[in-house]
């Protein structure tokens, strides 16, 4: 099998206010991507999985604030419904699951598509529609678990991956790489903001800059990061909230710059670590640019290596 994809529908009791963007439509989206492509339903994680990354206080915390009925807020934008915290515990186990079926050979790759996403939840807060690191959990499962040496995460998300930072600020043995409009939500992001080790790279890019200059970046910097960090996995975090028709940002992407990223990392996953690499589903708030962009993600991490 060359694609691993987890997905899963509980998804959809996560329910969000109305006019909220991270909204149970986006599940259709993913869903209408991908099409008659064979999945599996994301497993539920337990507790040890999320305590890789969060502590014990703040998943009692999280269980405690869940209602019986209707939504309560955590933060401005994180909402919690009965089945939010079955949805984002199903989100860290398939980004898990992604992760066991790669490096054990039965998936050249993996795609978890499940909601809500995960790289703004910090140690313990919940925030920008996040409730855990999902992406951040899967490195450590891989370094922990798996015993993998070195693990690379790129978020091409167009907010920065402040939670993943948080979570993986002290972690060596992870090179983080997020790019990202600023300034915008949540303000962190900084070139300057470099981890403990020097391991997290942080590439700000202005509203309106475009793909081109996406591309040109990408090219000086993030690509050439990753060859040398020569990782035993690569991670993706894959917003599609640059995309120029999105809602919540101006970095005016198209269809096509999404198709390069995601061909270009393939191509480097194949050059550094045996095409193994999962990708799990972060941003991307309009909804028919969501369904174009991760019909051709996937399909691209589809493809057999060159």
């Amino acid at each position: 099998m060359t694609l691993a994809v987890f997905t899963d529908e509980g998804g959809r009791a996560h329910v969000t206010p109305h006019g909220h963007p991270e909204q149970v439509a986006r599940l259709d989206a993913v869903e209408a991507a991908l099409g008659d492509m064979p999945r599996r339903r994301a497993p539920r994680a337990d507790d040890a999985e999320v305590l890789r990354c969060h502590p014990a206080r703040y998943l009692q915390r999280l269980r405690e604030a869940a209602p019986r009925e209707g939504t309560v807020v955590l933060d401005a934008d994180t909402h919690m419904s009965p089945g939010t915290l079955e949805a984002a515990l199903r989100g860290v186990g398939g980004c898990a699951a992604a992760v066991d079926a790669v490096l054990s050979g039965e998936a050249r790759r993996g795609f978890s598509g499940c909601r809500p996403p995960g790289h703004h939840a910090e140690r313990e807060q919940a925030m920008g529609f996040c409730l855990f690191g999902n992406v951040a959990i899967a490195a450590r499962r891989a370094l922990d678990h798996h015993g993998l040496e070195r693990v690379a995460i790129v978020d091409f998300d167009v907010h920065h991956g402040n939670g993943t930072q948080d979570l993986l600020w002290d972690e060596e043995r992870v090179l983080f790489i997020s790019s990202h409009q600023m300034p915008l939500y949540p303000g962190s992001g900084a070139r300057s903001e470099t981890g403990a080790h020097g391991q997290i790279v942080n590439l700000p890019l202005e509203a309106g800059s475009g793909g081109a200059r996406m591309r040109q970046l990408y090219e000086a910097e993030v690509f050439p990061a990753l060859r040398r960090f020569d990782p035993d996995l690569i991670l993706v975090s894959a917003g599609f909230d640059a995309h120029a028709d999105d809602p919540l940002a101006q970095l005016n992407w198209q269809d096509e710059d999404f198709a390069w990223i995601a061909r270009k990392l393939c191509a480097l996953a194949d050059e550094t670590c045996n095409g193994r690499l999962v990708s799990t589903l972060e941003g991307g708030y309009d909804l028919a640019a969501l369904e174009r962009c991760v019909a051709a993600h996937v399909a691209i991490l589809q493809e057999p290596s060159t």
